[in-house]
């Protein structure tokens, strides 16, 4: 039988030896969703995600237009890049705020589509006065990052084509094609993207694809992802908190 305690005199040269050092836990993968100026549900969400410098927060784009705050949003995302591990993507509405300062498109056709909110937020008005937004926050729209991934998952936008590295993804792909148009990634990757806003508010589980754009400008909900625990946190403008597993999405989730 093992003898379990020893009556040998304890060894008083253990105590220099040196133990390898424990593995810190890694900090966690946050993903949040399409923001459109809803800085409550931004700020709300940032309150209980927490996110610490040990974690990595993936934004998936959208944070101008339709919603009441955008300025408030991108001052926000600045303030982040301090003190957290920020991975700001580019969303098709970056786009067209940039490419109607550049008078790529007519700032009308912005201004349709959520543009003259955004103008409102910085100038007070809709009219497209272009000096009012801080060069800080231009410098900002044009340094996003086009994809985001790990040895798990993608993070994009729009979508991805499903048969193609993400270095070869055009804008078409990572910016305005909607979520209906999706496949598995050949990389056996999970998709995370936004863009095709779920009016129901909840996210959608798909095979090999998540999307949490749950119209946080509408009437629905700001949508944060713990990759990690398979977490969905999710945030209104009027002040409402909720957490859904994703077994529990699945059960709230129509079926068609």
């Amino acid at each position: 039988m093992p003898i379990l305690v020893s009556d040998d005199a304890p060894d008083v040269h253990t105590s220099k030896v040196r133990l390898p050092p424990r593995d810190k836990p890694p900090g966690r993968t946050l993903v949040i969703g399409d923001v459109h100026g809803c800085s409550a549900a931004l700020n709300l969400m940032l309150q209980e995600l927490s996110p610490t410098p040990a974690d990595i927060l993936v934004m998936l784009g959208d944070y101008v237009d339709r919603g009441p705050d955008t300025r408030g949003v991108i001052e926000r995302l600045l303030e982040l890049e301090k003190h957290t591990q920020l991975i700001p993507l580019l969303g098709n509405h970056e786009i067209l705020m940039l490419d109607a300062r550049d008078s790529t498109v007519d700032s009308s056709s912005w201004f349709a589509v959520g543009g003259s909110a955004t103008m409102e937020s910085y100038a007070g008005w809709a009219k497209p006065e272009w000096n009012k937004v801080p060069e800080t926050h231009w410098a900002f729209l044009s340094r996003l990052r086009r994809w985001h991934a790990t040895d798990t998952h993608l993070f994009a936008h729009a979508n991805v084509n499903a048969m193609l590295p993400m270095p070869d993804q055009s804008d078409d792909w990572l910016f305005w094609r909607r979520l209906d148009d999706s496949h598995p990634h050949f990389s056996g990757k999970t998709l995370i993207c936004g863009h095709t806003a779920q009016k129901n508010g909840l996210p959608v589980l798909l095979p090999g694809r998540i999307c949490i754009d749950t119209w946080a400008y509408g009437n629905g909900w700001l949508t944060g992802l713990d990759v990690g625990t398979e977490t969905f946190v999710q945030t209104s403008q009027r002040g409402e908190v909720r957490r859904l597993s994703f077994d529990e999405v699945r059960l709230l989730t129509p079926k068609t």
